[in-house]
């Protein structure tokens, strides 16, 4: 099977493995509290519910174990870095790296399902307490209530209404024990930064989502907190004490048959399961204010058509391979906004370089910190002070292990294929050079003519460039204009399409007009290059033309 496919068909697997430890811890935690003798009287006092809430209690330690490590960028770019070789399974164990994002929230997600299951599984359970306590369920509900642990602490936590109760009853008692109100700081926190990590909201409102997915630092305080005083507790001499044969005798306890039942609090463990990612974490953060502190110097503000700037910087020791990403942080808008912006420029050139199209309120900004809105080039000294914090991988660098290397892109989403021609150029015309590459196609899908005008200034380069060095035939590009043009453009590019250049680019190679039909042009492309090309795409819109289209040119 191609490449395509394998790495897919690892991504599901990885996830299947997943749900499998998550349904495994599962049942073992509820078999566990659902037929332990340890847990007979506990069960008794809280009812059925009390396995799920201890079984959904495991899996959100599990799911509040990883969700975290998706998110430690540097530590995941040190293992990505590690597999930099071309043995094939690195390769793909590289790839499912880049898909961090991802795991991070399919584990989200999990965390909810369990939080939910957890919380209604309580609230049976303090139902079912308050009832003991308050001689609803039977007498022997009403004795255990009144046992105490080995510590001095109460079977049931939930002591008989007061007259000095606010009248609140089951939820009053529930939220003034440690369990009750850390369990509810714990919902709320997760129901904001689950409801604020939309796409909608990051987009528009990135501040509300920046300050608010923070709040994990309060979710693990909670999580440590909430299983403190172990509520839950374990019956600790079974042995004399049989509550199977003893439950019926309860009204002659203490006895030679069935002396009286000893309890011991349950110990917390969240901590146990917590304590490496957050110490990851904190490492993480620390690294990344290691890196924020490095001086970055903006060498040059270059503004292109379609409302898009280009930024030349200059960083000691940066080092990055094509098609690699940044975050960039520009104090003087915001301290605490780091934005993902691909690397533009190629390894071999002497400066980093990123485009920004100026699309919302940020990047309208950092264009007016820069001069982007001024005539003529800002002086050095007056563009802004940046930090920035990578450089981190992608698949698309992966291009350099094949033969036959295909690229799709949309839109901006073109933007990893710059770095990584630009290199291809570079590497062409040095005669020493090991490129394996010998052919490239190059797919762009855009909606409207002003997307194309900044890109085809590098592709007029880069084609002007294969022309001299008499490697024309290495680069086929093919770029698709699926709207935006005029019934007066349409006119125009009819009487100019027997012209050497495009009405549209400029460029030797003609504009397209409607979307690309993909099956004909891989058959083709495999009709064309015998063996197993590498195809990469960038953007939501193009991810799955590669996925879908494997068939054809990666052969079983």
């Amino acid at each position: 099977m191609g490449d395509r496919f394998i790495n897919e068909g690892v991504k599901w697997i990885l996830l299947v493995v997943w749900f499998l430890a998550n349904i495994l811890a599962w049942v073992v935690s509820y078999i566990t509290y659902a037929n332990s003798d340890e847990f007979y009287y506990m069960r008794h006092l809280m009812g059925a519910s009390l396995p799920v809430a201890r079984a959904s209690a495991t899996c959100l330690n599990l799911n509040s174990m990883m969700i975290l490590l998706p998110v430690c960028r540097n530590i995941i770019s040190f293992f990505r870095g590690s597999c930099e070789t071309n043995n094939y399974y690195r390769r793909n164990l590289r790839r499912q790296l880049d898909k961090n994002i991802t795991f991070h929230k399919v584990v989200a997600y999990l965390i909810v399902i369990f939080t939910v299951m957890h919380v209604v599984s309580h609230c049976f359970n303090f139902q079912h307490l308050y009832n003991a306590a308050s001689g609803e369920s039977g007498e022997l509900a009403s004795v255990l209530s009144l046992r105490t642990t080995a510590n001095g602490a109460k079977l049931n936590p939930i002591r008989v209404i007061s007259k000095n109760s606010l009248g609140l009853g089951l939820v009053e008692k529930a939220l003034v024990l440690l369990p009750g109100w850390t369990g509810a700081v714990l919902s709320l926190v997760l129901i904001l930064m689950f409801s604020s990590a939309t796409e909608f909201i990051r987009r528009s409102y990135f501040e509300t989502f920046w300050f608010t997915h923070h709040l994990f630092v309060l979710y693990f305080a909670m999580i440590l907190a909430h299983g403190a005083l172990g509520v839950v507790s374990s019956q600790s001499n079974v042995a004399h004490h049989d509550p199977k044969v003893c439950y019926e005798l309860y009204t002659e306890w203490p006895s030679e048959q069935c002396p009286n039942p000893e309890f011991v609090n349950g110990s917390a463990s969240s901590w146990k399961w917590l304590l490496f990612p957050m110490v990851c974490y904190v490492f993480e953060r620390i690294f990344r204010l290691y890196r924020a502190w490095h001086t970055i110097i903006i060498t040059k503000v270059v503004q292109h058509p379609s409302n898009v700037i280009e930024l030349q910087m200059k960083k000691q020791g940066f080092k990055m391979l094509p098609g690699q990403y940044i975050f960039l942080l520009c104090p003087s808008i915001s301290r605490i906004q780091w934005h993902p912006f691909t690397l533009t420029s190629a390894p071999e050139e002497d400066y980093l370089s990123i485009h920004v199209r100026i699309v919302g309120d940020w990047t309208m900004k950092l264009k007016e910190s820069v001069g982007g809105d001024q005539e003529g080039e800002q002086p050095v000294a007056r563009l802004p002070k940046v930090a920035i914090d990578g450089p981190f991988g992608t698949a698309s660098i992966d291009i350099f292990e094949y033969e036959v290397g295909i690229c799709v892109g949309a839109g901006i989403g073109v933007t990893p294929f710059a770095s990584i021609l630009k290199s291809i150029s570079e590497r062409i015309l040095t005669p020493d050079s090991d490129l394996k590459l010998k052919k490239v196609y190059f797919f762009w899908i855009c909606r409207d003519t002003n997307a194309f005008e900044w890109f085809t200034e590098l592709l007029t380069s880069l084609e002007t460039r294969l022309a001299e060095s008499g490697r024309s035939e290495f680069l086929e590009y093919h770029i698709y204009l699926t709207r935006g043009w005029s019934h007066r453009q349409a006119k125009n590019i009819y009487l100019q399409e027997e012209q050497e250049v495009d009405a549209i680019t400029g460029l030797r190679q003609k504009t397209n007009y409607g979307r690309p039909k993909w099956d004909d042009t891989f058959k083709q492309i495999a009709q064309d290059n015998p063996g197993t090309p590498g195809c990469f795409s960038v953007g939501q819109r193009v991810y799955q033309v590669c996925y879908t289209n494997a068939a054809i040119v990666m052969p079983a």
